[in-house]
């Protein structure tokens, strides 16, 4: 007897009946529900890109091109200040003249207090505050950084201060003054408290204060008249570099090998 159609649909070999119809390859693993709610698990919670791929979250990190390019620009305008100094070029010119505008212009009462902002004992503990505090939510090498930051002030400023023995703008006599080391100590000090307390405020008032900090630190150094408006400018220009670094290491701490944030540092980062 000679099998119809309908029979061999019907009967145990379904290989010759009638097409099936089957699913393209994108959605055979997706997992479906009855009640058309999302699933549960994470393959299925998962959005697929344009491509039909699965995305990746958070996004991978690319390579730091403009961390390294800011840092180069950083290092020329700062070689170009120090040779300027040393050479007694034509940049001094302009530097002397908003140094005699501005010297004397606030009361020395004001500018002192801002110029003890830069103060190792009143701008570390900030830093170290803010390390201890990284450090406890599992971003050692954010904390580490800051830290080798800080030590690599005095290491950097203290030598340029005795090769280019520049004096002070009220103290012709003394030499020393480039570049300031109170910028540098307030720059360090409190913007990179603020790259490792940012994370957990997720706003950006503590870059802000650290602005302002930093910023009334020079402000103040440049009317009291303890600096010259270029000692203050090649400080912010040699830590730069430093606080880029900080924010490096903060980013290769927290994301891992394919630039997916670690599950500790999620969880430390909510808790």
């Amino acid at each position: 007897m000679s099998e119809t159609p309908r029979s061999r649909e019907t009967g145990g070999d379904t290989s010759t009946g009638l097409p099936q119809h089957r699913t393209g390859h994108a959605f055979a693993h997706t997992p479906h529900r009855s009640d058309s709610r999302s699933p549960q698990t994470p393959r299925g919670a998962r959005q697929p890109d344009p491509g039909g791929r699965p995305g990746t979250i958070p996004p991978v990190p690319g390579r730091p091109t403009t961390p390294l390019l800011i840092a180069a620009v950083c290092g020329l305008l700062f070689s170009l200040v120090t040779w300027q100094v040393l050479v007694a070029g034509p940049l001094l010119t302009p530097d002397h003249a908003v140094s005699r505008a501005l010297v004397r212009t606030l009361p020395d009462s004001v500018t002192e207090r801002l110029s003890d902002l830069g103060n190792i004992p009143v701008a570390v503990p900030v830093l170290a505050l803010a390390m201890a505090c990284a450090a406890r939510r599992g971003r050692v090498l954010a904390a580490g950084a800051a830290g080798l930051a800080m030590a690599l002030v005095p290491a950097l400023v203290i030598p340029f201060k005795e090769w280019t023995a520049r004096p002070g703008p009220l103290e012709p006599w003394a030499a020393g003054y480039f570049p300031s080391g109170h910028t540098a100590t307030a720059a360090v000090a409190y913007l990179g408290a603020a790259l490792l307390v940012r994370p957990y405020t997720r706003r950006a008032w503590p870059t802000a204060v650290a602005l302002v900090l930093t910023g009334a630190t020079a402000v103040g150094l440049v009317l009291r008249g303890w600096h010259w408006p270029l000692d203050v400018l090649a400080s912010l220009l040699l830590c730069t570099p430093l606080l880029l670094g900080v924010a490096w290491a903060d980013r290769a701490g927290r994301f891992g090998r394919f630039g997916r944030l670690s599950r500790r540092s999620r969880r430390r980062s909510s808790g």
